[in-house]
């Protein structure tokens, strides 16, 4: 059984929605993040960066209490606003061809801990302390995790319905995607919605597990100092954006490795011919059309890798999983790179072009080879939450990607 419980949102004014919602910080490029704060004095950027008041770089528990004064200070300018009733927020992005409408609302840590809410990736204990203490300074929550739960009729028809109406936001940002966001505060509406994720056996985090694994630590943290804990305290839920499984994408991370471990490029393939066949091929950019067939960069050339699964032995999910397969067969025991998230070596990379960037770092000999794989499916991501597995680090890069500052949990 899922619990979800609506909360009273910090939420800009209408007027203000467009000028403060930001994208992810690390989306920013120095030159860009030092224009729009020099010139939008609405963006929730400045929250999270609070040293550019100051022309300082400002970092550790110093920044946490400056980001709460900032928080403070768009409460006191009327940029921020408190919703007077508790709500679900529905959140619509736009862009070209891809339309996603999910939610916002509050998720049990209780849940996370018991496992209705699902994990495939590891978290990092030093990452989960920091954000707690941030969080425990600051007071709030403005950058949800991505859950998925299975399409449902009567979710659906209430979403439907309630898009016909007239949105509290309506907007399109600077990189051309269009932003809805309407309020559902009737208690019908919430008795409904609540009623059929409590039918639901689990929720699968698809983004965001070091924000939810450092919600369950502040938890623990509250109820230290907190004698009359009793459960349904604030800081025992954390904001979630949950999403049908059918509208979200998943897109995939290409792996660049900067030498070939010592061989040449001859024995090199001679060593992967232990476990694909190879083909190479003349007809420009290789795209992988199919799971475990893998697209190959090497010395100006494209190769299709197909598995030969008479030498590779699927034992449970993860070992179907294209991201794993090319560990063990090609990165740890012919490139000798065993630590994924940490080695120099391997670089990543993502986004509409990144086929093409990664045939020009090859080129420009930045790297020796790089390797191009299918997205990995929800199905995937599902089997290994299931199992309690681990997926490989950049397995998955998913959409939508949210804008910050829109809905505010308070704890």
């Amino acid at each position: 059984m899922a619990t979800i419980r609506p909360f009273k949102a910090i939420r800009p004014t209408k007027d203000k929605a467009f000028f403060v919602a930001s994208r992810s910080y690390e989306e920013y490029g120095p030159d860009e993040l030092h224009a729009v704060l020099q010139h939008n004095p609405f963006s929730f950027l400045h929250i999270i960066n609070p040293g550019f008041k100051f022309e300082k770089n400002i970092t550790g528990k110093e920044r946490f209490h400056l980001v709460r004064n900032r928080y403070l200070e768009f409460l006191e300018e009327n940029i921020f606003q408190k919703d007077g009733e508790a709500g679900f927020y529905l959140y619509q992005i736009e862009k070209g061809d891809f339309k996603s409408l999910g939610f916002f609302c509050a998720c049990s840590v209780e849940d996370y801990r018991n496992g209705t809410i699902k994990k495939h990736e590891d978290t990092i204990q030093q990452r989960e302390t920091l954000f707690a203490d941030y969080l425990h300074t600051v007071g709030f929550n403005a950058e949800p995790v991505l859950m998925t739960y299975p399409d449902n009729d009567l979710i659906n028809t209430i979403f439907q319905r309630k898009i016909q109406r007239e949105p509290e936001y309506d907007f399109t940002s600077t990189d051309r995607v269009n932003h809805k966001l309407w309020r559902i505060s009737y208690p019908e509406g919430i008795q409904k919605l609540e009623k059929a994720f409590e039918q639901m056996d689990s929720l699968y985090i698809a983004d965001g597990h070091h924000r939810s694994a450092s919600s369950n630590l502040l938890a623990e943290y509250r109820k230290a100092e907190n004698k009359s804990h009793i459960g349904t305290e604030p800081y025992n839920y954390f904001m979630a954006y949950l999403i049908p499984e059918s509208q979200i994408r998943i897109y995939e991370f290409n792996r660049m490795v900067k030498d070939l471990n010592g061989y040449a490029t001859d024995e090199f393939l001679i060593q992967l011919d232990k476990h694909f066949i190879i083909e190479k091929r003349d007809d420009g950019l290789c795209r992988p059309k199919q799971k475990h067939e893998f697209s190959m960069y090497l010395e100006g050339d494209f190769y299709s890798l197909h598995l030969r699964q008479t030498h590779y032995t699927f034992t449970d999910a993860l070992s179907h999983l294209d991201t794993q397969i090319l560990f063990k067969t090609v990165l740890e025991p012919i490139l000798d790179i065993s630590d994924l998230r940490n080695d120099a070596r391997i670089s990543y990379g993502c986004g509409k072009d990144n086929l093409i960037r990664m045939k020009e770092g090859v080129d420009k000999g930045d790297f020796a080879v790089g390797f191009s794989l299918v997205p990995t499916i929800i199905e995937e991501i599902k089997a290994i939450a299931d199992a309690g597995l681990v997926m490989p680090p950049k397995s998955t890069y998913i959409e939508p990607k949210l804008r910050s500052g829109l809905a505010i949990y308070e704890l």
